[in-house]
């Protein structure tokens, strides 16, 4: 038997306990600590953070019971982008979106993350899909799998938009800050045999494109 369990990238933090610097890379042995304040956190993402977090960490125990009777694989995703099929624009896509919307609360989720994580790990709904798929069709297997094929900065992926769009406008603020940040470390589910079929550019392109055909954004 086994399950596989969609977990979130925000329970994988690389800061430190204290919260005063990140480490290396984020890492399937990262947990976000509980105990550190963030300046554009607000009470439902940290709900949302923490929830997952602890959810996480018990379906795991599931892999300690029994033998390993059941086998329990989590995929703790990126930010996930793309061409959305659903009817409505996914908080997701609201947050990558939010540097061309100007949407507030988006763009603090978006700030926010950045602050977590040291960089914005992405990951296109395509490969979400794919990766489910992958993991279902393994004999065997258990543990834990970051799922984000990059990780660029709020920087990067405002200078992209700016050259790429520039019908949008983006606050000249989102173009400074750091050029790099901390690297995501997906490589045990690629050592698994899987493989990511979108980019960057791939994943904001088709974001977009998502939210112009569900009327989110306006030029």
């Amino acid at each position: 038997m086994w399950a596989i369990y969609t977990a979130s990238i925000t329970s994988s933090s690389p800061l430190t306990e204290d919260g005063v610097c990140f480490k290396s890379c984020i890492c399937e042995t990262c947990w976000t600590p509980f105990d550190v304040s963030f300046t554009y956190a607000n009470d439902f993402t940290m709900g949302y953070t923490k929830s997952k977090i602890l959810a996480e960490k018990e379906i795991l125990n599931y892999n300690k019971y029994d033998n390993s009777r059941l086998e329990v694989v989590t995929l703790a995703c990126g930010l996930v982008g793309g061409k959305i099929l659903v009817p409505y624009v996914p908080s997701s896509v609201e947050t990558i979106l939010s540097l061309l919307s100007g949407n507030l609360f988006f763009l603090n989720a978006l700030k926010c993350l950045q602050e977590l994580l040291g960089s914005i790990p992405l990951v296109h709904i395509e490969d979400i899909c794919q990766a489910h798929i992958f993991c279902m069709e393994k004999p065997s297997m258990k543990g834990r799998f970051l799922c984000a094929a990059t990780n660029p900065t709020i920087r990067e992926i405002a200078s992209y938009f700016q050259e790429k769009f520039p019908e949008y406008q983006i606050g000249k603020e989102f173009i400074g800050g750091p050029d790099k940040g901390v690297e995501c470390d997906s490589t045990k589910l690629m050592e698994m045999g899987f493989e990511y079929a979108y980019d960057t550019k791939k994943i904001l392109d088709d974001t977009v494109t998502c939210g112009s055909r569900l009327g989110y954004l306006i030029k």
